[in-house]
């Protein structure tokens, strides 16, 4: 049977580890998808290095768009990131009636309405299993295993930058910095870590995900997303204490007003198995009204296991290559006229627990002042933990966990708190969720 002629664009490290892959398990590729699968022309800036890697067996160019637009052509990966030529040459792919690949959440979380329209319209595919999660299938998860589901939330550990600087900062004590410079030596980080430790990559994710949930647009502009560069080591400490553990979660969640859909720093019970990823591996926990919770685990970056995902998108594709537009799995799980548009609430209507720190005067009636303000704003306490003061000191940290509660609430309970004289300190917040 005829091969499909994929058109690779990039092969850097995740574009050399599908080229790998794809050639070392060929014979157990084309099995499973019933015609062959081979990358003919590979796109990259720098010609030599792509040269270095497929040697004589593909085609070779500097030239992007002569390779979108070649007729031989039946699939475009892309691989290059990025919002801006990216774009323009998935589009181009697609305006030639290419099927898409695509490991890019920051091009799909951004412009993915717009790219998802111009693939229905050409009767294409646009497949992005590698966009989220590296190599564990969770796309696939949500638009096709768990159909039958209404999901409830979404909450996962999408980041393994940021989940092994945790991971460090929990096991050794150490501050933010000093982790992050060795995460950038060990390769965990890049550079410029901003997308990660920002928090601005798992939003990119949890976009894409709450999009497939709830069958709504892809909103990254709406998400709610703060990162790690002001986590404590102490409040790592003081939440192991409580029985949690901290880790940067991706969250969506289905509530009757609209949808949560916010990337932050959480408190999870150690308990709970999600609680339990350390390291860079990333996990993701799906509520589903029928099957329950499912976890999903597994290296969400590298070469390879990023490569695999793509090359499922591939076969996938191929399978489908002469199915009717109209009986193929949708692009965002739910078919594209059923889309609704469920709100994205703000950060301040979101309801959950909290974590919060106070550094006080250690004085009598203290924490009965503080208490009293939380009551009369409607919120009421979980568990409380007060650091005993050192010799010769008069301040100490109280700590509490709240019940769940009103975003907007607690922001106002701690604006009044912080205006105790007896408060010496900005409270710090963590929001907290039981998962359960």
């Amino acid at each position: 049977m005829k091969p499909i002629n994929v058109g690779l664009l990039g092969i850097g490290t995740v574009g050399g580890g599908t080229w790998t892959v794809l050639n070392r398990n060929q014979e157990e590729i084309t099995r499973r998808a019933g015609r062959p699968i081979r990358i003919t022309t590979v796109a990259d800036r720098d010609t030599a290095r792509a040269k270095a890697v497929v040697g004589d067996a593909a085609r070779v160019t500097d030239d992007a768009f002569a390779l979108v637009r070649d007729p031989e052509i039946d699939v475009v990966i892309e691989l290059i990131g990025g919002y801006g030529v990216a774009k323009d040459l998935v589009l181009a792919a697609i305006e030639n009636g290419k099927h898409v690949v695509t490991a890019n959440k920051a091009l799909l979380a951004v412009h993915g309405n717009e790219i998802f329209a111009a693939a229905q319209k050409k009767g294409v595919v646009v497949a992005f299993e590698a966009a989220v999660a590296g190599g564990i299938p969770i796309i696939k998860a949500l638009r096709e295993g768990l159909t039958a589901n209404r999901i409830e939330w979404i909450a996962g550990i999408i980041n393994g930058t940021t989940n092994f600087i945790l991971s460090e900062m929990r096991d050794k004590g150490l501050p933010f910095n000093e982790v992050l410079a060795e995460a950038q030596r060990l390769g965990y980080a890049e550079a410029d870590p901003t997308f990660d430790i920002e928090g601005i990559d798992a939003a990119h994710k949890a976009t894409l995900m709450a999009a497939l949930a709830f069958g709504i647009p892809v909103q990254f502009d709406k998400a709610y997303i703060e990162g790690i560069t002001k986590l404590e080591a102490s409040d790592i400490k003081y939440a192991e204490q409580l029985g949690y553990r901290i880790k940067l979660l991706g969250i969506a969640r289905r509530r009757p007003q609209g949808v949560e859909l916010r990337v932050h720093p959480t408190l999870i019970p150690s308990k709970r198995l999600i609680a339990n990823v350390e390291g860079a591996m990333n996990a993701v926990v799906v509520q589903g009204d029928a099957v329950g919770a499912t976890l999903y685990y597994g290296k969400g970056a590298g070469a390879e296991p990023t490569a695999s995902a793509v090359i499922a998108d591939l076969v996938d594709i191929t399978r489908l290559a002469t199915a009717d537009p109209e009986h193929r799995v949708p692009h965002l799980a739910f078919q594209a006229d059923q889309l609704v548009n469920l709100p994205i609430l703000p950060i301040e209507e979101v309801e959950t627990a909290y974590y919060l720190r106070m550094r006080v005067e250690d004085k009598p009636g203290v924490l009965a002042d503080i208490t009293r303000i939380l009551a009369g704003h409607g919120i009421s306490i979980d568990a409380m933990l007060q650091r005993e003061p050192g010799d010769g000191e008069s301040q100490t940290d109280i700590i509490l966990l709240t019940h769940r509660a009103i975003e907007g609430n607690v922001n106002a309970a701690i604006a009044t708190v912080e205006d105790l004289k007896t408060v010496v300190a900005k409270v710090t917040k963590i929001r907290l969720e039981e998962l359960n």
